[in-house]
């Protein structure tokens, strides 16, 4: 079953009485090199498991399948279910669960599931809408994970691997690289898609590290004010955190110039180590 044929995979659909949700951000990929790729990517064996999130009509799934030792997906659209049994009915060493990846307990599935593997990757053709959402969902819950190889909106991966301290750094940027090493791995065009996008993608690896690079006084702490710095990005970051947490700038112009940090500053010149030193000097300040 060639899954990358249009007429093929409109065949399949129709017999299932599916239709593509806008709601849902549903492009299928049709070109036949991106999926292999992916999973190529992954350097995977018989000993890895893969958590694959939204599978479709299991385009993805199918090369996963080939590369490790044992795939879960994790559909949301209960449609596709039926769509999936027809398609990927060769692949013996999968599992399908029907739900809302940012409502199962992702701890506990890859502990079910994976329990006789070595490593656990994830890997997923990301719907833009809720691509930030489920990568810091994966960072931010500490899973028993060693990278996560994802497409998402061009535009989005270009922010999610950007360089701390520079142009294109967001919230978001710092967030990851807090977590993880990572690197956009290749670009796929618009075109690959049925139906497809208004944009072009790109396929990022985020490389999670098991040793912490970073030890803010309090993380929590850390990561509300790297959102507000970067809140209003045409403002100073001394300008956008006082306006967004309700610090005086009497008291962030003190650990500004405490730390020798331009007042004038925007967030995205701001390093990750400065990051950190103006939030533990805002609490060292409100213990005192």
């Amino acid at each position: 079953m060639n899954l990358y044929d249009v007429e093929t995979v409109k065949r399949i659909l129709a017999k299932h009485g599916f239709t593509f949700s806008k709601a849902l951000g549903q492009n299928f990929l049709i070109n036949p090199d991106v999926c292999p790729k992916m999973a190529d990517s992954l350097l995977a064996n018989s000993e890895t498991g893969v958590l694959e999130i939204g599978p479709g009509i299991g385009v993805l799934t199918k090369e996963l399948s080939r590369v490790a030792g044992k795939v879960t997906a994790i559909e949301l659209d209960s449609r596709l279910l039926s769509v999936l049994d027809e398609t990927l009915s060769q692949c013996d060493n999968l599992n399908i669960i029907q739900g809302d990846v940012l409502k199962l307990d992702l701890k506990q599935v890859i502990e079910n599931e994976f329990s006789n593997c070595s490593s656990v990757k994830v890997c997923a053709n990301l719907p833009y809408y809720i691509t930030s959402p489920v990568i810091m969902t994966l960072l931010e819950s500490r899973l028993p994970i060693d990278e996560i190889v994802v497409m998402v909106q061009k535009e989005a991966g270009e922010r999610l691997c950007a360089e701390v301290g520079s142009r294109q750094c967001g919230a978001v940027s710092v967030a990851v690289n807090y977590y993880a090493d990572s690197e956009i791995l290749f670009n796929v065009g618009r075109d690959s898609f049925m139906p497809s996008p208004k944009v072009d993608s790109v396929v990022i690896r985020l490389k999670i590290r098991k040793n912490q690079l970073y030890s803010p006084l309090d993380e929590k702490h850390f990561f509300t004010l790297s959102k507000c710095a970067f809140s209003q990005r045409r403002k100073t970051a001394l300008n956008s955190i006082s306006n967004t947490m309700g610090i005086s700038k009497e008291k962030l112009i003190a650990v500004f110039d405490k730390l020798n940090i331009d007042r004038n500053v925007r967030a995205e010149k701001l390093t990750m180590q400065e990051l950190i030193q103006i939030s533990d000097n805002l609490l060292e300040t409100a213990v005192k």
